[in-house]
Order: structure tokens, then C-alpha cells, then sequence
């Protein structure tokens, strides 16, 4: 039992160790399973090393120890370029010895009996150095090793170090989880006289021996901080869950570029783009193209220029014929000759001198004309209606019209004005309102609202006496006045 209690402290110090918390991926394994002693090798029988060595390696049923249970366990840490350090414990029970005993009747021809020494218990702590050539060949399942170390072996009631030089593969299933299959030689280097010395013939057996191992391995200890299944040593964005294709960094919007990389990180683009879409296919990615939904020009930030003139669309006045920057796009045009460029002409097929924007200035004669129809026009009495059964009120109406729209950027006034009788209230809204129907009627024949304004001046503009019917008819009147452009306080 005491050898046991060695084994079990073996044990507990393997799962002290594993228990420590690691920084890189996997770097420790722990690993458990079947162990085989073979004593063939502390014989001695044979004509050499190899001979007495390896000339029944695989004599499972004649020279190989098993405990049928779950004899041994190890922990190994990775520490780099191939290279890992472990420790082992294992127990058995020795029921196959192999000794040199020439003379003994049954020997094998060598010298060799095998005997039952008495079930002694068998127990070994051991410390290893392993290379694995897995690196080495680029394989992710076939893991091929060597390894040296040393130990020390409890057999019966007897003890002695060993020198373990050893070999080994391991198959991994996964990248965590394999079948580990090993064999080492521990050559004894302080033997005792163990049982089964022939002390008759003098021949001394030595302890030496062959431990084969067969088990599972998993690795562990590896931190994953974002949860990608990526292990941060390997994880180029450990903080975030990414993808394995991009060393664990996301994409956001699946467009193949990783998010750090990408312009666009929230839309899908091209890779040409630095991940930013280009809706119209002309090169330039949206977030930096003008125009978006049309194709266009690199130099005009993506917009088209369809006169070629150099000049985006979006800013030519003229967009389809060329024309000068310094022009709006457009040629240098004056259809009326009047020296105003037609895009600067309100009236660009009338002469009209540059003070008045291209368009011709209101004549006194045009004033008078329209003097002459405004006041011809008649109204039921007392009201804003016009005089019933006139038919000379429509076609003054159309005068007026022809002689507005000859000034499309002049302004004009529709007054209003009565004779004395009534009220000073009661003329002052029928003046606005008769004003107001004479700019309605204007209006719906086309006239521009924007060149026309109405007043009243009820009875305080009288023309004539309103003492008499006479001068009282002239003061019934309504009036139109050139005010001025429309365009006046914004040229």
C-alpha cells in the first residue's frame, strides 16, 4: 500500500499542474490509459544488445505486464519549437519476469525462463522531454515523436532510477482530443538486487526494462477571450468574434473584407473599393461619388457631363450643348442682340437694354394705352361686379394682356378708385375690391401673378370735381401703374 499512496501523491501532483491558467493555445495535455512492463530486457540471454534487446518486442502474451485498468497518467506542457516537458505515474503488477538461467530446465535456447516473481507491484514516477515532428511534416493527424528523460521505479520492496530514452505517435482526431501510443526504455542506473536474482550461478539480473503506453491525450489551458472558437494566440481580433478565413476578425457585411480593412464596414461592396458599393458601376465608390444613381466622370467626383464642356450636368445650365465654366455651361449666346447673354436675358428674343435684364422698358405710350383701357372698364353700382351687359369689359381685359406680357419682368399696379358718395369704409373696400377683380381677370388670362399688385384708394384720389354726375364718373375709374421690375432689391 505504501508504493500506492506514491502513486496516488504522483497523481495528485500531475492535476496540480494542469491546473494552472495558460496564455497561448493548448499548451497543456493531459493523458491516461494502459501501461505494459516488459522484463525480457533485464535478462540478459542473447548474443548482443539488440539481440537481448528487441529480439521479441511484440511477445505480448509471454513477456508484457498489463494491468487490465487505468494504470497510468501524465501532464505535458508545450514550451515551443516542437518541444514539451512532462511527468507521468504508472503502476502494474509484475506476474512475467524474465531471467538469465542457462541451466535452468525450459529456458527459450537463450538462457531465458520466464517465472512469476509473486505479483509484485510495480510503480514508476517519470519526467520527460519530447520533441514532436508534427510541425516538422505539416501534418494535423499523424504526430511522430522522441523524447528522453528519467525517473524513478518502485518494484516490490526494492527501488532504483532510471534513463528513459523513448518514442512515440499520436492520432489526433481532433485538434484537442487523440490515441497516443508510446514506448520507452528505462534503463536502470543504480539497480538493487531485485527478486529473481540467481544468486547460485552468480548472474546478476538487472532491472532494466521496456514500459509501453497506450491512451487518450487532450489538450487544453487555450484562451478564447471573444468566443469566435479562435484562440487569442491566433486570434488577429481577440477582443471580437470573427471568422477563421480572416484570423477571427469580422465582416460585417459579408462582402469578403474584413471590417478593419473595409471603408464600408456596414455595406456590401467591392474589394476594388476597399468594400464600398458603387451603385452605378462608374468606379467611384458612393460614399464618395456625387451622383450616385448615374454613372459619371472620376474628375467631376462621379457625375456626367453630357456636352463634355466639363461642366457635371447637376451644374451646367446648359447640359446639353457646351459651353464655357465661366458661362454656366453655356455658349455665349444674345438671340436678340441686345448685348444680354440669353442666359442672363429675362427676355432673351426681345431687345431690352442690360438695365432692365434684357427686357424693353415701359413706353409712355404703353402707359397711356392702358390708362385709356383701365378706366374703361365699367362696374355694376355700388359693386366689385363688372357692368352688366357691357361687352367692351372683355375685350379691354384682352387689350390690357397684350401690352403686359410685352414686359415679362415689369411690375404693375391695379388701383382702384370712387366718387364721394357713401361712406369714406364703405368706398375704401369697394376701391380694393373692384382693383382685386381687375388682377383676377388679369390673371386668368395668363398674365404673371408675380408682375401684379392691387390697391384701393377709396374716394381720396379724385381726378375730377365730385360735384358734378361728370367729374363723379371720371373718379369711378380703375387705374394701372409700372411700378418698377419684379426683380427690384434682388438684381
Amino acid at each position: 500500500m505504501k508504493h500506492l499512496n506514491k502513486l496516488l501523491v504522483a497523481v495528485m501532483m500531475v492535476m496540480g499542474l494542469a491546473s494552472h491558467a495558460q496564455d497561448s493555445n493548448n499548451p497543456w495535455a493531459i493523458s491516461f490509459g494502459v501501461n505494459a512492463v516488459d522484463t525480457r530486457t533485464s535478462a540478459g540471454g542473447g548474443s548482443g544488445f539488440f539481440d537481448q534487446h528487441f529480439s521479441q518486442p511484440f511477445a505480448v502474451k509471454d513477456n508484457w505486464n498489463i494491468l487490465p485498468s487505468l494504470s497510468y497518467i501524465g501532464v505535458s506542457r508545450y514550451v515551443g519549437s516542437g518541444f514539451s516537458v512532462g511527468l507521468q505515474g504508472s503502476v502494474n503488477k509484475i506476474d512475467k519476469a524474465v531471467y538469465f538461467r542457462p541451466t535452468a530446465p525450459g529456458h527459450d535456447g537463450r538462457g531465458n525462463v520466464v517465472t512469476n516473481p509473486g505479483d509484485l507491484m510495480y510503480y514508476g514516477i517519470d519526467a520527460t522531454i519530447k520533441y514532436s515532428f508534427q510541425e516538422l511534416i505539416k501534418s494535423k493527424v499523424i504526430d511522430p515523436s522522441l523524447s528522453i528523460g528519467g525517473g524513478y521505479t518502485f518494484l516490490g520492496d526494492d527501488s532504483f532510477g532510471t534513463v528513459n530514452p523513448g518514442a512515440g505517435i499520436t492520432f489526433w482526431f481532433t485538434d484537442a482530443i487523440g490515441l497516443e501510443l508510446a514506448t520507452k526504455y528505462k534503463w536502470a542506473v543504480s539497480p538493487s538486487d531485485p527478486p529473481g536474482r540467481n544468486d547460485y550461478n552468480g548472474e546478476i539480473d538487472t532491472p532494466s526494462h521496456f514500459q509501453h503506453t497506450a491512451g487518450l491525450i487532450f489538450k487544453f489551458g487555450g484562451k478564447d477571450t471573444d468566443g469566435d472558437g479562435i484562440y487569442d494566440k491566433d486570434d488577429a481580433c481577440p477582443d471580437v468574434a470573427g471568422l477563421k478565413q480572416f484570423n477571427g476578425c469580422p465582416d460585417t457585411d459579408g462582402d469578403g473584407i474584413v471590417d478593419a480593412s473595409d471603408a464600408c464596414p456596414d455595406v456590401f461592396g467591392l474589394a476594388a473599393l476597399n468594400g464600398c458599393p458603387d451603385t452605378d458601376g462608374d468606379g467611384i465608390a458612393d460614399k464618395d461619388d456625387a451622383c450616385p444613381d448615374v454613372a459619371g466622370l472620376a474628375a467631376l467626383k462621379g457625375c456626367p457631363d453630357a456636352d463634355g464642356d466639363g461642366i457635371a450636368d447637376k451644374d451646367d445650365k446648359c447640359p446639353t450643348v457646351a459651353g464655357p465654366k465661366e458661362n454656366g455651361g453655356c455658349p455665349f449666346l444674345d438671340a436678340d442682340k441686345d448685348g444680354v447673354l440669353d442666359k442672363d436675358d429675362d427676355c432673351p428674343t426681345v431687345y431690352g437694354p442690360a438695365s432692365n435684364r434684357g427686357c424693353p422698358e415701359v413706353t409712355s405710350e404703353a402707359l397711356e394705352d392702358l390708362k385709356v383701357q383701365a378706366r374703361a372698364i365699367y362696374f355694376n353700382s355700388g359693386k366689385a361686379t363688372f357692368k352688366t351687359g357691357d361687352k367692351e369689359t372683355p375685350a379691354r381685359l384682352d387689350a390690357i394682356k397684350e401690352i403686359l406680357k410685352n414686359y415679362p419682368n415689369a411690375k404693375f399696379s391695379i388701383e382702384g378708385h370712387t366718387d364721394s358718395d357713401g361712406s369714406d369704409k364703405l368706398n375704401q373696400k369697394l376701391s380694393e375690391e373692384r382693383a382685386a377683380a381687375v388682377m383676377n381677370a388679369l390673371i386668368e388670362r395668363g398674365v404673371n401673378v408675380d408682375n401684379l399688385v392691387s390697391k384701393g384708394f377709396g374716394e381720396s384720389q379724385p381726378v375730377a370735381s365730385n360735384k358734378t354726375a361728370a367729374g363723379k364718373a371720371q373718379n369711378r375709374r380703375t387705374e394701372i401703374r409700372h411700378i418698377g421690375s419684379k426683380y427690384q432689391g434682388k438684381l
